[in-house]
């Protein structure tokens, strides 16, 4: 947790220190993402849910454009430009250390959970076109598979925030319950997951203020 302390207060202060210099734009979604995260961390040993779910808002506030109805199959799309952007703007290869070292089995783990592979929802809510949920389960550990070994780290992230998009929607729509003590572990390193990666995203974007990170779709509004 002091390790965690520190590394907010280092992105607070850096956030204070250039928001001068960039876009009120970018400004904004940035420091709404840093408290939210803020507070995630905070509740990560106590409230794994909790700390879950203001992590996910975290990175809705750096990414999300047009906010007016849930995004649904669209998100990945969404995800893709997003991620495409922040691993352009990281040349020094911080995120994919994140990604394929301090949480390499993290991944794999939440790659290999059918509970959070959206067909496997989808058939068990009794749609036939998803009866062959397994072998679309297997494809995609496959295609997975193939982004890990190319180190794509964009199309890895993709993969693994489609994921948890299935997770946030459990989690959001009244479909876990909280504190349960089934499918713990994915809620758990979930949270861990965006609680480290998302100071890596917000410190590329407020470090990269000529990239076009989008405006925020609720603006402050006098």
């Amino acid at each position: 947790m002091a390790q965690l302390s520190e590394e907010f207060d280092y992105l607070r202060d850096m956030h204070r220190r250039l928001r001068d210099q960039i876009s009120p734009e970018l400004n904004l979604r940035t420091h709404r993402s840093i408290i939210w995260l803020s507070r995630a961390a905070a509740l990560i040993e106590d409230d794994a849910d909790a700390a879950f779910i203001f992590a996910w808002i975290a990175f809705n506030a750096a990414y999300a454009k047009n906010m007016d109805e849930d995004p649904g199959s669209f998100a990945r799309t969404n995800f893709q430009k997003f991620f495409d952007a922040l691993v352009r703007c990281d040349p020094n290869g911080r995120i994919a250390h994140e990604v394929w070292y301090q949480f390499e089995g993290v991944v794999s783990e939440l790659l290999n959970n059918r509970y959070i592979f959206s067909p496997f929802w989808k058939f068990h809510n009794g749609d036939p076109e998803y009866s062959n949920w397994e072998l679309r389960f297997e494809n995609a550990k496959k295609a997975a598979q193939y982004a890990i070994e190319g180190h794509e780290t964009t199309k890895l992230l993709s993969i693994v925030f489609d994921r948890l998009y299935v997770l946030r929607n459990q989690l959001l729509h009244g479909g876990a319950t909280w504190n349960s003590k089934v499918n713990r572990k994915q809620v758990q390193d979930g949270a861990e997951l965006l609680i480290s990666l998302m100071p890596v995203f917000l410190e590329t974007m407020i470090t990269n203020p000529e990239e076009n990170w989008g405006d925020p779709y609720y603006p402050v509004v006098d």
